[in-house]
C-alpha cells in the first residue's frame, strides 16, 4: 500500500468508534441531563455499548484491526436486545406479555420522534452501524 493512501479499515474503525461515543453520550444525556431513568433492558444495552468506546478507541490508537472481532460480538448481541426493547415499545403483543421490568416499565417511550424513533431505535441504529463497519474490517483483514 502506498504511504500516501489511508487504509479504509482505519476510517471504518474511527467511524465505528465515533458512533459508539455518540451513542454513549446520548444515553448519558437522556439519563443524566434529562433525568430519564433507564429500564432494565436499557441497562443491558448500555452494558453492550459503553465498552465499545474503549475497545474501539484503543484499537484506533494501536491500529489493531483484529479488535473489530470484539465490536462485532458486542454489537451483534446488542442488535437483538435493542430490537426486543423496540418491539416492547411499539408492538402491543410484546408489551402485554413482558413481566415487570424494574421501577421503569420497558414500554416507556421517553422520545417518539416521527412516530418511530425511540431510544431503543437509536441504539439499534448505532449497533447496526458498528456491526457493519466492524464486519467490513474483519473481511478486509
Amino acid at each position: 500500500m502506498d504511504k500516501g493512501k489511508t487504509d479504509i479499515r482505519e476510517h471504518l474503525l474511527f467511524f465505528a468508534w465515533a458512533v459508539s461515543v455518540i451513542a454513549t453520550l446520548g444515553s448519558l444525556y437522556f439519563s443524566e441531563i434529562l433525568k430519564y431513568p433507564p429500564c432494565e433492558i436499557c441497562w443491558f444495552i448500555r452494558i453492550l455499548m459503553y465498552p465499545l468506546v474503549i475497545i474501539l478507541g484503543v484499537a484506533i490508537v494501536k491500529k489493531d484491526y483484529k479488535a473489530a472481532l470484539y465490536s462485532v460480538i458486542f454489537s451483534g448481541i446488542g442488535i437483538p436486545v435493542a430490537i426486543y426493547l423496540y418491539l416492547i415499545q411499539k408492538v402491543p403483543t410484546f408489551s402485554d406479555s413482558v413481566p415487570a421490568c424494574g421501577l421503569i416499565p420497558c414500554s416507556t417511550e421517553y422520545i417518539n420522534w416521527l412516530g418511530f424513533i425511540t431510544i431503543p431505535f437509536l441504539a439499534l441504529t448505532a449497533f447496526i452501524i458498528i456491526f457493519i463497519c466492524s464486519f467490513i474490517i474483519l473481511k478486509r483483514n
